[in-house]
């Protein structure tokens, strides 16, 4: 495995360190090979762990977007003073700066995957790398639209050949998308005779490719629930297409956690597992600083507390919080760190956006919740940093968790019963969800499932939107610390779970999109859409196609 590490380091290093203006614009050097004679073996594993940076690699990354976006981490204001609060607790800039990175690195490494796929295959033996490298495209080009809407996808990934790609409607990216996902699948099933079966070069599945079929049919499933409140000729377009799923079972979709593992090791914080060296320690066995200046928000520990602060006084009087009254989660210790206050062992959190002295500020910051072990381990038992460093690097990395998936399925089956299943179903698959967290987090969850039965909005029961409430809710406190994004997409698409703004915010409600970059805008002006700060906050034909209703 480190043989495959350091052949990634390399091929991310000539592969990745250009101007994500020109998509790849690579000065070849005559006398080397050409990039498209580069072997799709020796492309995937440095395409794959570079692009999952865009996940977890702390600032830019979509972790920290969709952990601020949510109202799940607070700042530990008395040590530090920048942060979150000149951005993203006001969101007074959002503008080609905030969050940049997740266009670049996107558009820079889809473009690795597309080499893959043109590279000379007449011989059919790259079919299963083809196949790959069209699911990882399609599962990370689906995030340019739901986070920018339009965007350069038909003229894009061409390098030097086209450096100013004209922008798509990004309902047809999201329809190239899905055709590539049905295409990766038909190429699993008939690929020739002569067709490589991927070793250790597949960092996420090992060359299974049972679990990529699986895990093509999980992103369609969940670019067509994106797609669940449009209407006209895309509603059309989403039921002819979630017919496909007719006849499927829970077996066709994730069965395990979509994880990427090269050999993370210690040798250096570039091999390490990039959640733990991002938010926990480095190589070296020093705390990150993002571990000593991140807390739990006010809001999550709200939510994971039973709505209490101390031993039996309630904080919040919102109507949306009275669902979490008296339900103590069990995850809680396993996400943050566990805290005595009034006598009470609880998740001790902090205001976004309240300064020192201010209220949700609390006076004592050296017993506020931090990141806890059960995000970089699980269950596995460590007393040491140097155990927690080895246990990291051996789980891997998420990219789709099972609980995520599971909450898909039952989601899937409220919406759509005649093809996903029965309430019954969609509870099981509810169910499956909380314990798919737990399992991940390391968490017993005892009774828990039997206790929220009844309260509407965080268990099983009531109307479909109360449903939709508790699914939404569920998936909220299942993908913290592990995939945030997604529950700000899921809000900005239901409105589930309410999720405050922060103390300091200058707007009324989250952005429905982000900015185009200002590379972008200088490189490629003639295309790019120009639109205001101010239209990112309201619905208008630039918000992402799914989301303007």
């Amino acid at each position: 495995m480190n043989k495959i590490r350091n052949t990634i380091l390399i091929l991310a290093l000539s592969l990745g360190v250009v101007s994500c203006n020109d998509y790849l614009d690579i000065n070849e050097n005559p006398n080397s090979a050409h990039i498209e004679d580069v072997s799709p073996k020796l492309i995937f594993p440095g395409a794959a762990v570079s692009i999952h940076a865009v996940q977890t690699n702390g600032a830019g990354s979509m972790m920290e977007l969709g952990s601020t976006m949510m109202n799940s981490w607070g700042i530990n204001c008395y040590s530090f003073t920048s942060g979150y609060f000149g951005r993203e607790f006001t969101l007074s800039t959002v503008d080609g700066s905030f969050y940049s990175g997740i266009w670049s690195t996107i558009y820079l490494q889809c473009a690795n995957f597309k080499l893959i796929e043109d590279y000379n295959n007449a011989d059919r033996s790259q079919d299963n790398y083809v196949a790959m490298a069209k699911i990882m495209k399609a599962f990370y080009m689906q995030y340019i639209v739901d986070l920018y809407g339009d965007a350069p996808y038909s003229e894009a990934f061409k390098r030097g050949f086209n450096t100013t790609p004209k922008y798509d409607d990004d309902k047809n990216i999201y329809k190239a998308l899905i055709s590539d996902l049905d295409a990766s699948i038909a190429l699993i099933d008939n690929a020739g005779s002569t067709a490589i079966v991927p070793g250790a070069e597949d960092v996420i599945f090992s060359g299974a490719m049972g679990k990529w079929k699986n895990f093509a049919r999980t992103i369609k499933l969940r670019m067509l629930l994106r797609m669940s409140n449009v209407t006209d000729d895309m509603a059309a377009y989403r039921d002819s297409k979630l017919a496909d799923f007719n006849g499927s079972t829970d077996a066709d979709f994730n069965t395990v956690n979509v994880l990427v593992n090269p050999g993370y090791s210690n040798a250096n914080d570039d091999k390490m597992n990039p959640f733990l060296v991002s938010y926990r320690v480095n190589s070296a066995g020093s705390t990150a600083a993002r571990y000593n200046w991140i807390t739990a928000s006010e809001h999550m520990a709200i939510a994971l507390n039973g709505n209490r602060v101390g031993s039996l006084t309630p904080f919040s009087t919102l109507p949306s919080d009275a669902k979490f009254n008296g339900i103590v989660d069990p995850r809680s210790f396993r996400l943050f760190s566990s805290v005595t206050y009034q006598g009470v062992p609880q998740v001790k959190g902090t205001r976004q956006g309240a300064l020192p002295g201010e209220p949700g500020a609390p006076l004592d910051l050296t017993t506020v919740s931090k990141f806890a072990s059960g995000n970089f381990v699980g269950n596995t038992s460590v007393s040491t940093i140097g155990a927690l460093i080895s246990a990291s690097n051996t789980r891997g990395s998420m990219i789709m968790s099972l609980a995520e998936t599971k909450f898909l399925l039952a989601e899937a089956a409220l919406r759509y019963p005649a093809i996903f299943g029965s309430d019954a179903q969609a509870s099981a698959n509810f169910n499956a969800g909380i314990d798919a967290s737990a399992s991940w987090l390391g968490a017993t969850i005892g009774t828990y499932k039997t206790t929220i039965a009844t309260r509407t909005g965080l268990g099983w029961t009531g109307s479909f939107n109360n449903k939709l409430e508790a699914i939404m809710t569920q998936k909220w406190i299942g993908l913290t610390n592990v995939s945030p994004i997604e529950s700000y997409i899921d809000y900005l698409r239901t409105g589930y779970p309410f999720t405050p703004m922060a103390a300091s915010a200058t707007v009324a409600n989250k952005p429905y999109r982000l900015m185009y970059p200002i590379s972008e805008s200088s490189a490629n002006s003639a295309n790019v859409p120009s639109l205001s700060m101010n239209q990112l906050f309201t619905k208008n034909q630039y918000t992402p196609f799914w989301n303007q209703n």
